[in-house]
């Protein structure tokens, strides 16, 4: 049963051609009498041409609806000059007027329209009700012009309907699209955001590896144990870059991410300190102070004061020179959080720093902007006055709209 409803509903002309024989055979019926007589004015043979006719516009509406209304508008005229008076096959009348209200073209639907205003009148003067007053063949003529107007909106009401839902699956689908596109603009920018992450771990682990190397190298014969702590900080950090750098390379080969858009751990303010006893174990002295009452920052913020200061520490290692220390000074404030970061060494050209080099300077100084413009805050970044460079940042606990 299941099967025959899915081919009928695949093949609706299956349908319509199956009432049209049903339309015909009780058109056939009450043509004629018991005698054979027809019941109506003209002959039999043009009656049943007439129903026959109306009989294929019915089995044949939805595959031609404008070519069968006007099969049906000359059907009519030829009932109305033959004297074929109005048989059971004249329902395929209000049929055609449905559909092409629903499904044809808007010239046809208003032909229908203005066609169904008329019929009924025409059939009311060419075949009057003898016993009837003219106010009463008036009555007649408007009483079955009802059923033609009911038919005409009924169509268009489903026309409206289908035009509606298939501008709601035509919105679907555009949101569906815009969806995609914005998630894979997210997937770009999480995949940038990834990349600096990715700079700021290799950029500051390895300096300090570098850093640790050369100063074992140096005391390798005159000072073995502080060589074997030399050598202990290089593996711990070595081992530290590599477990980061697996995280975020293996988030970029397999494109999954969580629904924060984070990905856990991800360094935060409290771990500067940690960050600045790194520093000052491979060599750089570095002054931190922290001003104002510590409270929990939004995480965005806090791993942006993290990666400011450790690509600010990493730079002052790479271009300070010997000798050069530093200071980190963090402030909160009532409505954001205030980084101040400072050397005293010979420091590198400005331009270094903005415009990078072959071996990616500068790309450091060109993040943090990137960073900073993320969470809505500002960036002063410049060498000092009597030598050395300062990084300064505002970050706001909101971002600005």
């Amino acid at each position: 049963m299941q099967r025959l409803y899915d081919f009928l509903r695949r093949h609706p002309t299956w349908v319509d051609t199956f009432w049209a024989v049903v339309l015909f055979g009780m058109s056939g019926m009450s043509e004629v009498s018991m005698d054979g007589s027809p019941h109506h004015h003209g002959s039999l043979p043009a009656g049943l041409a007439v129903s026959a006719v109306l009989c294929v516009v019915v089995a044949l509406r939805r595959r031609f609806p404008e070519p069968m209304l006007l099969a049906a508008l000359a059907t009519g005229l030829a009932q109305l000059v033959l004297d074929v008076q109005t048989t059971v096959a004249d329902f395929a009348m209000l049929v055609i007027t449905y559909t092409v209200a629903a499904v044809g073209a808007r010239w046809a639907s208003r032909l229908a329209l203005a066609v169904s205003f008329c019929a009924a009148a025409a059939a009311q003067i060419r075949w009057p009700q003898e016993q009837a007053s003219f106010a009463g063949q008036v009555a007649i003529a408007v009483f079955q012009t009802v059923p033609f107007a009911l038919a005409w909106v009924l169509g268009d009401s489903m026309r409206t309907r289908r035009a509606y839902f298939a501008q709601l699956e035509e919105r679907a689908s555009r949101l569906e699209k815009e969806r995609e596109a914005q998630a894979k603009v997210a997937v770009a920018a999480e995949r940038a955001r990834i990349a600096r992450e990715l700079h700021d771990v290799v950029a500051h682990n390895v300096s300090v590896m570098v850093v640790q190397a050369d100063g074992a190298n140096y005391v390798m014969d005159t000072a073995p144990d502080q060589a074997k702590k030399a050598l202990e900080t290089i593996s711990s950090t070595g081992r530290q870059a590599l477990a980061e750098m697996r995280r975020l390379l293996g988030v970029l080969r397999t494109g999954e991410h969580q629904e924060t858009g984070e990905y856990v751990p991800q360094p935060d303010v409290g771990q500067i300190d940690d960050l600045v006893e790194q520093c000052r174990s491979s060599g750089l002295p570095v002054d931190f102070k922290v001003e104002g009452t510590p409270r929990p920052l939004p995480s965005g913020v806090e791993l942006t004061a993290y990666r400011i200061v450790q690509e600010a520490l990493t730079n002052t290692r790479k271009h300070g020179g010997p000798g050069a220390g530093a200071s980190v000074r963090l402030v909160y404030f009532d409505d954001g959080l205030g980084l101040l970061v400072e050397d005293d060494g010979k420091g590198a050209p400005h331009e270094l720093y903005e415009e990078g080099g072959a071996d990616g300077r500068g790309h450091g100084l060109i993040g943090m902007r990137e960073r900073v413009g993320m969470v809505g805050g500002t960036l002063d970044a410049g060498p000092r006055p009597g030598g050395g460079f300062r990084i300064s940042a505002l970050l706001p606990l909101k971002p600005a709209h």
